[in-house]
């Protein structure tokens, strides 16, 4: 089940290959491992792609890329999965984990207000940052731990529900 859904939604592996931007990857993309759906290369994409879809920093898909390489997860889940903090979401997930921050420290959460200008970042990292910082730090780990067991726990669990119904069919026979 998860390996069938999860390739409806993959795209083609030369559309990834050709993509200007992985172009610094070079011939590492042409690893056959980077690019075949079973539990262990999926659930390391999920950890991956988890792990920075919390970190905040630009280029997050890249840094997926180049760990996805180094540890052999599943190339084009593990870009997929950092969008999982896109526009829409970043500001609920950075603010869950700036609470996460302040319970980690046990600091008091202070009062801010977003403004999207440049010197509101710098004279926010010296307030909130340190607290921000540690929730994307503990928030990250958290979540590709319980993305990578999920995932290695799920599919254990379809492959051995089909294993039964395969025995279940053969036994009605």
């Amino acid at each position: 089940m998860p390996k069938k859904t999860i390739k409806r939604y993959m795209p083609d592996h030369h559309t990834i290959r050709n993509n200007k931007h992985l172009q610094i990857f070079g011939d590492f993309l042409h690893n056959p491992n980077l690019w075949h759906l079973n539990r262990r290369s999926v659930a390391r994409a999920f950890a991956i792609g988890l792990f920075f879809a919390f970190i905040p920093v630009p280029f997050q898909m890249i840094l997926a890329a180049g760990t996805a390489i180094i540890v052999h997860g599943n190339l084009p889940l593990s870009v997929a999965i950092v969008w999982i903090t896109n526009p829409i979401t970043m500001p609920a997930i950075f603010y869950a984990c700036y609470v996460t921050g302040t319970w980690v420290l046990n600091t008091p959460k202070q009062a801010f207000s977003f403004e999207a200008s440049w010197q509101w970042v710098i004279d926010s990292i010296s307030t909130i940052g340190p607290a921000f910082l540690v929730g994307c730090g503990v928030l990250a780990i958290l979540f590709s731990l319980i993305g990578y067991f999920g995932i290695q726990s799920l599919w254990r669990y379809s492959v051995t529900k089909e294993w039964n119904k395969r025995k279940l069919s053969r036994q009605d026979k």
